[in-house]
């Protein structure tokens, strides 16, 4: 089957002050590099990426870099595919809004993604209660702690457990986004975009993943 006739799938992003800066742009830059090289019979990108804050305002990640999200919570854009970064998310979980949008966006969602501490937030959903999950190598006896009915994975980079898949902290994520780009739409385009970002990559299940759901489509 040519994955470049599928529809094309967008990849909706929380962005938030004291994201991790490689957390949100290492997926961005596997998806959107994917979208350059896959188009739809149109000519648009088979991969676009947006992204969605809780306000109508530059957040700032780690380390000072500003982002400027394409939409805000109340605007709840359409996408495909939930992505949630990590950092410093102590405020986020707090913040009833952000998570009761999280719990109801992975709901909806045909995919979500968490990248290192972004499993907080998606433990704080409840999604992850009796599922295998990965974070950050630092931060895996704290969400083991908060969350016991998580089953935390600490020999991993990554878990694919069908509609959900966290990856441990920060370039982590760049394999499982790979991982991600390969399941929905062919190894082969998974393997053009690493070379495109010139990283280096194993093609198929990469070493220090783990897909669990075998069941679930490609």
């Amino acid at each position: 089957m040519n994955r470049d006739t599928f529809a094309p799938l967008t990849f909706g992003v929380l962005v938030f002050d004291e994201v991790e800066v490689l957390d949100l742009g290492g997926p961005f830059e596997v998806f959107s590099t994917a979208g350059r090289l896959a188009r739809t019979p149109a000519g648009e990108p088979l991969l676009r990426v947006v992204t969605v804050a809780a306000a109508a305002r530059p957040v700032r990640a780690r380390g000072g870099l500003k982002v400027v999200p394409d939409h805000t919570l109340d605007e709840d854009p359409p996408f495909d595919v939930l992505v949630i970064p990590g950092g410093v998310t102590t405020a986020v979980e707090e913040d009833a809004q952000v998570i009761d949008w999280l719990a109801r966006r992975h709901e909806t969602s045909a995919l979500t993604f968490s990248i290192c501490t972004g499993a907080f937030l998606l433990a704080a959903t409840g999604a992850l209660n009796g599922r295998p999950a990965t974070t950050h190598w630092e931060d895996q006896d704290e969400l083991a702690g908060r969350w016991p009915d998580v089953r935390v994975r600490r020999d991993v980079r990554w878990v694919d457990d069908g509609d959900i898949v966290t990856s441990a902290g920060i370039s982590a994520g760049i394999d499982a986004s790979l991982h991600i780009v390969g399941r929905l739409h062919g190894v082969e385009l998974a393997r053009r975009t690493a070379r495109q970002m010139e990283y280096a990559w194993n093609s198929g299940d990469t070493p220090g993943g783990l897909r669990l759901r075998r069941d679930v489509a490609p």
